[in-house]
């Protein structure tokens, strides 16, 4: 639902991947981002309106993505795709990140674009502070890519678990992805992704922040 700027690459990208798309976009002059070529289905209505979710094909439909400029419209459609039409696959883009954070809380999952983008570009430019990249409904567990002290450079993965209690789920190495090993060493220019109790996160940021202890014999 929605034909704006994402929500047309989105339609292109899936269609690219072999994959039948329908859009959904109350104006139709919008349809026009998605080009001639594009083969799936244009229609034309409200994106939380049961007849029109069903003239898009929603009783078949493997995933639903509500990415129209309204939160409410949003997450209102989101709720009909996965509460009246069983469509188990849902995620809204939601622009207020309280609202985002309360409908995550409900099981719905959510894209506050501007956020995200917000908090990775201050990552960036401060050197202190994590980046939050998952939270449990609970709001009890967090994935977090955590800034690390150089001095861990070289200490295995291992070592960094046991001096913060928190689990590292992966590391992101010149790009790509790593699933660490007991064997696997901290090495410069690594991202730090731990997965840790939501409450204990601060302390794990100041344990990663300072060069590790050094242990007496």
């Amino acid at each position: 639902m929605g034909c704006g700027r994402v929500g047309s690459l989105l339609a292109l990208r899936l269609e690219q991947q072999g994959h039948d798309v329908a859009v959904i976009d109350q104006e139709e002059s919008a349809f026009r981002r998605l080009g001639a070529d594009f083969e799936g289905r244009r229609v034309t209505g409200v994106g939380f309106d049961r007849d029109t979710l069903i003239e898009a094909g929603v009783e078949q439909a493997y995933a639903f993505a509500a990415v129209s400029s309204g939160d409410n419209s949003n997450i209102l459609a989101a709720r009909v795709a996965r509460e009246t039409f069983g469509v188990e696959h849902v995620v809204a883009r939601i622009y207020d990140p309280g609202r985002a954070e309360i409908y995550q809380r409900l099981g719905i999952p959510t894209v506050a674009t501007v956020t995200w983008t917000a908090t990775q570009m201050l990552r960036r430019l401060l050197p202190q502070g994590h980046v939050p990249e998952f939270t449990d409904p609970s709001n009890k567990v967090v994935i977090a890519e955590v800034p690390v002290d150089a001095a861990w450079v070289g200490r295995r993965i291992s070592e960094l678990e046991d001096a913060t209690g928190g689990r590292v789920a992966f590391l992101s190495r010149l790009g790509s992805g790593v699933l660490p090993d007991a064997d696997t060493v901290y090495q410069e220019g690594d991202l730090l992704h731990v997965a840790i109790q939501t409450d204990s996160l601060a302390s794990l940021e100041r344990v990663l922040d300072a060069p590790p202890r050094v242990v007496e014999a």
